[in-house]
């Protein structure tokens, strides 16, 4: 790709810093010498021997810690003058006030300083062995000539720019490119379809969307600017489209389309950066909440890089030198936080992974562990499954000897898939991180490492909170349960730097999502048991929101899909354990009177409706058509009952006096029956 392939020249670094990378020099993983070698700024903190220590330090001495962290490991144009002013119970939370810096300098300039032709991406392209590798030099030059050309073409400060595009390093350079001029990136998973990705260039009000010609995954082709020319005609907000060309095929430009690489070209390889405020808008990230609207997540500039970059760090254990291969897609805040700026603050190498989990055979990502050394590995649960079924013969076939560290993310991951996972994967010798945050985390919050040396790790816990992290459980009544051996709602006590925001223009339903539920608490949306031992497990949502495949599908927004077909009078979206998913969606279906239509139409057309509309991944795996729904006297679907259904507990539907319809729940339940049956028969 012709953008890959520029003149060598010497570049102007910005905020020059005072040493290299953080990482460099710091040891590999605290094993009981110094804590100052493993946490420099330990020296600082006052009886911090040991991990139990710092983390004391962390939730108790809150500016102090921060303090001297944000100090140390980001380069500032002008220094902050307060750690934090949060308030939970408000609904404010500011960190680093009075700092200014640029995101973009933190992930590039200090590093082109120190090691300019050190590997940044190793984007690993959808045919294995066509792996191609950016430095940090190439990085910026790229990012340099994009923040030219966006300017050029009217994006200012402030403004939002739509990202699709597949994981690729032009598609990091556009996230680079917006965070060097000021302007405010939302990167929109390229699987979604042309009614989501409008909605989400509508939300944020996006005048300048950059896409691809093409997507390439799992050896097919998806036609990614026709899905945009599809999503622009109904928001006449944007002005402009910046395609650039993943492939040889040429597409259709109209008079919204740029040539995106042409325009670069012309473009110099300096961007002055613009000085950001600490708490300026750095990005917005969609997710489904368990309302029919996807809402748009504010993350910020410095406490957002901060916490993605010691979360990447410590958790990992990352040394420099190592390779870091998160297989997440950049559409996903996993892949915002630890495929690019996590590790690219830490001067790190990280992965691009462009392909799928069984292309071109179910050895593909550990034929990748080996042919790119890749040292920590983080993937979903989703596809750990997936590849379990295929037996241990493609995992054995590789050298998987330079791993150090196995993550999971996503969702929970069930116990038979951890320990294949660690024995196989991992030989029995890769520390497993089962980690847990969420879009609104920012970075990982709880997670078995990092902990003091040799400390035990249990399958399917996420165990241990991390830095700065204090969480707390509570009962309906929100109280706080202190004991342990207990479950309750999950909730966190206290602001740290990597949370979002607000709710991008609404700042009413953030308030009413996650700090009013609770109040002096921020409220995750998550269950969670703390064991006897003090270590946390995630057990779901609790609200009405399904994880599928790691993917949060609000049931109100795919009911509100389902209701739109021409047969649907009333629908009911469940969530259920799925051995490959984790979760997938049972829907219940009463038709209008006088409807016509067969059970496998239905189905077909459904699914292929909920494509259209969101993505392929929500489509539904059951659907089944009953004469009506259980229902309060009030008139409220009794969910909890169809989720018994579902999961074949129909013997523990619990207190049922507040049914209106007895019939109906015995017919659900027979029609459910009969709807395994058929599956089974197949």
């Amino acid at each position: 790709m012709a953008w890959l392939l520029h003149r060598a020249c010497c570049l102007k670094v910005f905020c020059q810093p005072s040493r290299g990378p953080f990482s460099s020099g710091i040891a590999r993983a605290w094993s009981g010498g110094p804590l100052t070698a493993y946490m420099p700024e330990a020296v600082a903190f006052a009886g911090s021997r040991d991990h139990p220590g710092l983390y004391t330090v962390s939730v108790e001495q809150v500016d102090e810690f921060w303090g001297a962290l944000g100090r140390n490991r980001l380069m500032w144009i002008n220094p902050f003058h307060s750690v934090k002013d949060c308030n939970l119970q408000q609904g404010w939370v500011s960190w680093f006030l009075g700092g200014q810096l640029n995101v973009a300098v933190n992930c590039l300039d200090r590093h082109v300083h120190t090691a300019p032709n050190k590997v940044a991406l190793i984007w690993e392209k959808d045919e294995p062995g066509k792996e191609v590798r950016v430095t940090y030099r190439e990085l910026l030059e790229l990012t340099g000539r994009l923040g030219n050309t966006l300017k050029r073409q009217g994006v200012k400060r402030g403004d939002r720019v739509t990202i699709y595009m597949p994981p690729c390093p032009l598609a990091v350079a556009s996230m680079l490119a917006c965070a060097r001029i000021g302007a405010v990136h939302t990167v929109v998973f390229a699987g979604f379809s042309s009614e989501a990705l409008a909605d989400r260039i509508r939300d944020a009000q996006s005048e300048t969307v950059i896409t691809v010609n093409q997507g390439l995954r799992g050896g097919k082709v998806t036609e990614l600017k026709q899905t945009v020319d599809q999503a622009v005609r109904v928001c006449p907000l944007v002005k402009r489209v910046l395609v650039s060309m993943r492939t040889e095929q040429k597409v259709p430009m109209s008079e919204l389309d740029v040539p995106l690489e042409e325009e670069m070209m012309k473009e110099d390889v300096c961007c002055e950066p613009a000085v950001m405020e600490s708490e300026d808008l750095l990005f917005l990230l969609y997710t489904s909440g368990s309302t029919g609207k996807p809402k748009g997540l504010v993350h910020s500039q410095a406490g957002y890089l901060l916490y993605a970059a010691v979360t990447h760090k410590y958790v990992f254990d990352y040394h420099d030198g190592d390779v870091f291969g998160c297989v997440a897609d950049i559409g996903w805040i996993t892949g915002h936080s630890y495929v690019v700026y996590g590790p690219l603050c830490n001067g790190g190498t990280t992965v691009l992974f462009e392909s799928t989990p069984v292309y071109p055979n179910p050895g593909r990502y550990w034929e990748t562990v080996e042919r790119l050394r890749i040292n920590q590995f983080y993937g979903a649960p989703t596809a750990i499954r997936l590849l379990l079924r295929y037996g241990d013969e493609w995992v054995k076939r590789y050298d998987r000897s330079s791993l150090k560290i196995l993550g999971s993310v996503g969702e929970p991951i069930n116990t038979e898939a951890w320990e294949w996972y660690f024995n196989v994967v991992g030989d029995a010798r890769c520390p497993v991180v089962d980690t847990w945050w969420q879009t609104e985390t920012g970075g990982i919050c709880i997670s078995p490492r990092p902990s003091s040396p040799g400390d035990e790790i249990l399958p399917g816990m996420a165990m241990r909170p991390f830095f700065g992290i204090s969480p707390a459980l509570l009962d309906d009544k929100g109280s706080i349960l202190t004991q342990n051996n207990v479950s309750g709602a999950l909730c966190i006590s206290q602001a740290w730097p990597g949370m979002a925001r607000t709710i991008y223009n609404d700042h009413k339903r953030f308030l009413e999502t996650y700090l009013m539920p609770y109040p002096g608490f921020f409220f995750t949306g998550d269950g969670a048991y703390r064991s006897s031992q003090g270590y946390y497990q995630l057990t779901g949502r609790l609200d009405d929101v399904i994880n599928v495949s790691g993917h949060r599908l609000g049931t109100a927004e795919l009911e509100d899909i389902v209701n739109q077909h021409r047969a649907v009078a009333e629908s009911a979206v469940i969530g259920f354990p799925h051995e490959i998913k984790g979760e997938g969606a049972y829907v219940f279906i009463v038709l209008k009177k006088g409807t016509d239509v067969s059970q496998e139409k239905l189905s077909n057309e459904l699914k292929e409706l909920v494509s259209k509309k969101i993505a392929k991944y929500a489509s539904p795996d059951y659907i089944q058509v009953t004469k009506r729904l259980p229902k309060t006297r009030s008139g409220k679907i009794m969910r909890r009952v169809l989720k018994k259904i579902v999961e074949n507990k129909a013997d523990e539907l619990g207190d049922l006096t507040t049914l209106d319809d007895h019939e109906a729940v015995e017919e659900i339940i027979e029609g459910h029956k009969r709807l395994l049956q058929e599956e089974q028969g197949q």
